[in-house]
């Protein structure tokens, strides 16, 4: 374990100053893959995942109050700015965005600050969401080797404790039915798998992975869930399946597109229900 930056992994390890902008450059020389990577792996093209870990985006509007949300309750990341002023059309306006973005902040609208405290202020007032959050270490990067395909594997958990890995989700809803489609949706599910994953080879330990969602609107309710074992299993296939992936591409240099040839298709079953056409 190091406690200065590192920009070239070549080590195994847990890395726990390492920034946000290192982590996501992926300092590992040959390539490693991550958990949000081998989602899009998986739900996209090699072609498209390979393109876009080469060329990021810039950072987007939608996923500020989410950033923000981290660094409130976890403590680290980027620091946040509020620019004033509830329209950011002017010039003068896009220039001083323009600016905190330059240097890895995150720009907030009033509201949007005073929404993004309230959140912090209910999970830091929630007994178990706050203990889980906790008597830890925040955003530390974790790397290691794949056992059975040899390639390097990448994780930065929101807060690993002694006892669980917990990781923290901003939500409309927080209620079952709500979290139970964001999981299947977004493959929250393969994230548990990975990250615990990531714990095991590092330090041998069998970790329980924990969602506290908290809600972007007052009252800014908070569930704490985790997910059973069928959902861990599903999610070990769905890493699995990016892993041999991202091993064979990696081996061959080749990441391939959409099929080279015709494809025949079939219309999405509502769409043959001739019902909807006559409405």
């Amino acid at each position: 374990m190091t406690t200065t930056e590192v920009l070239v992994i070549t080590e195994p390890g847990i890395y726990p100053d390492m920034t946000d902008a290192t982590y996501h450059a992926d300092p590992v020389p040959a390539g490693s893959l991550s958990s949000s990577g081998a989602r899009k792996l998986l739900t996209t093209c090699p072609a498209r995942y390979d393109y876009d870990r080469r060329h990021p985006p810039a950072p987007s509007k939608a996923f500020d109050v989410g950033h923000a949300a981290h660094q409130m309750i976890l403590g680290t990341g980027p620091h946040l700015e509020v620019v004033p002023g509830d329209r950011w059309d002017t010039k003068a306006a896009k220039a001083t965005v323009a600016e905190i973005r330059e240097a890895g902040g995150v720009p907030l609208k009033q509201a949007e600050h005073d929404a993004v405290q309230a959140m912090a202020d209910a999970v830091h007032a929630h007994p178990l969401a706050n203990a889980l959050l906790s008597d830890g270490q925040p955003e530390q990067s974790l790397f290691w080797p794949d056992d059975r395909t040899g390639i390097w594997r990448r994780a930065r958990p929101d807060f690993l404790r002694g006892d669980a890995i917990v990781d923290l989700k901003t939500c409309e809803s927080a209620d079952e039915e709500h979290i139970r489609k964001a999981i299947g949706r977004y493959g929250y599910h393969a994230q548990g798998d990975f990250y615990r994953e990531a714990v095991r080879a590092l330090l041998g330990q069998d970790l329980p992975f924990l969602f506290v969602f908290v809600e972007k609107s007052p009252p800014h309710l908070i569930h704490v869930v985790q997910l059973d074992a069928d959902a861990l299993a599903a999610g070990r296939w769905v890493n699995d399946q990016a892993l041999d992936v991202f091993a064979e591409c990696t081996r061959t240099g080749d990441w391939p597109g959409y099929p080279a040839d015709i494809t025949t298709i079939s219309l999405p079953p509502w769409a043959t229900r001739t019902e909807e056409f006559t409405r």
